[in-house]
């Protein structure tokens, strides 16, 4: 497929919106990426033909969502190129899945003096279940530092691995900083010492394609709004030996073979998993937009979002008062950034009133700020439908906003 950005663009009709009398420039795309015309088709077919529940019924409309909710399996299973479907399991999120991971896994494996180990720039979604695991089980929740331009120091990734780590959980893509972590070597280091990897793949399944095979990743997590799909559908896959022995996170219909007072038997992958009736419209949805960024091109993708990347980066670096942090070497079409002097929230409210998205704040990274002696920072986070014209816009709003504020 030819990357024609126009018609890429036409794609996704919430772009052609106006927002404060100005055309919309979406720029929080870290936060969540805008829907593509097939998606939407998606949903609003499976309501107005497809509406029924999966798994249990025999009649047809049954018969048919389970078979198109297997084959939204398959898709993501292909996508990450996963050895079976039964290892792609569907829950509402990241946070969802890393929930599920810290809470069986911690509940049979970690006790009193283990060691948890995770990042300095995590989000909080992967810090707060980790923490809560040590909190019931006495463990130590262990932290990869960082330099000063936001990359790992894997020295002392080493040092930090020893044989009271139970587990590693990191993120591939940093959501404020955009630094692409060396996640194959990190789980390689790891499996030397035969301790599991978690990769928060929140941020990285937008931006590359991701081979959970070649990585070695025992799990991988992403949520489907930041894949250009639904919210509320998150993915999590898990190698078969750990998803069989881990135990299942909730219960209740559909993970179970056999129910009596006395015991309960628990269904085979990936069922184990799903209790309840799922969000079967967004494993569906979810599904169209692997497709629809798989026409695309990863390839395609990953070009056009740098050459946005490499623009932007020189644009602010021109504009006086604006300092970037996070300036990693390998970095996403991720920018966070600060100006002398003035309040992230008061530069992304004036951007605002020019019709340009931004995310001001913390980013749900508070120790990642704390490590840079910030409150927040403006971030804008580029997708392959943003152009180099809306960064040009997205520069001059935020020079008329610093002239505005001083």
């Amino acid at each position: 497929m030819i990357f024609d950005i126009n018609k890429i663009r036409a794609d996704f009709p919430i772009l052609s919106r106006k927002v404060n009398d100005n055309q919309l420039i979406y720029l929080d795309n870290g936060s969540t990426a805008q829907k593509p015309k097939v998606v939407i088709d998606a949903i609003e077919n499976y309501y107005s033909n497809q509406n029924a529940n999966i798994h249990r019924g025999v009649h047809t409309l049954s018969q048919e969502i389970t078979v198109a909710y297997e084959n939204a399996r398959i898709t993501v299973q292909k996508h990450l190129n996963a050895k079976h479907p039964y290892e792609i399991i569907f829950t509402k999120g990241t946070t969802d899945s890393i929930n599920l991971v810290a809470s069986s896994f911690g509940k049979k494996y970690i006790s009193e003096g283990d060691e948890i180990l995770i990042s300095a720039m995590e989000h909080h979604s992967n810090i707060l279940p980790w923490q809560q695991v040590c909190e019931e089980k006495g463990a130590i929740l262990k932290v990869i530092p960082i330099n000063e331009k936001g990359e790992l120091i894997i020295s002392e990734y080493k040092r930090l691995l020893s044989e009271k780590t139970k587990i590693v959980a990191i993120t591939h893509i940093s959501n404020t900083l955009g630094t692409i972590n060396p996640v194959e070597e990190i789980i390689a280091l790891a499996h030397v010492k035969n301790i599991p990897v978690l990769v928060d793949g929140a941020q990285a399944v937008s931006h590359t394609r991701v081979d959970v095979q070649l990585l070695s990743a025992d799990f991988y997590v992403f949520s489907g709004h930041k894949l250009f799909g639904p919210t509320g559908v998150g993915i999590l896959y898990g190698k078969e030996k750990w998803l069989n022995e881990l135990p299942p996170y909730q219960v209740g219909g559909g993970v179970i073979k056999t129910v009596t007072f006395e015991k309960t038997e628990y269904a085979d992958l990936p069922l184990k998993f799903e209790a309840g009736t799922p969000h079967i419209e967004g494993g569906i949805g979810l599904a169209a937009a692997i497709d629809y960024v798989n026409k695309i091109g990863f390839d395609s993708i990953a070009t056009h979002e740098h050459e946005l990347l490499i623009y932007a980066t020189e644009s602010l670096q021109k504009t006086e008062g604006v300092k970037i942090i996070g300036t990693a070497k390998n970095k996403a079409s991720v920018i966070s950034f600060v100006v002398e002097g003035l309040h992230p929230f008061d530069v992304g409210t004036i951007l605002d009133q020019l019709g340009i998205a931004v995310r001001t704040g913390h980013h749900c990274t508070q120790p990642l700020m704390q490590f840079f002696g910030l409150q927040g920072t403006i971030r804008a986070s580029f997708a392959f439908y943003n152009s180099k014209d809306e960064i040009d816009a997205f520069v001059k709003g935020l020079e008329r906003a610093i002239k505005m504020l001083r």
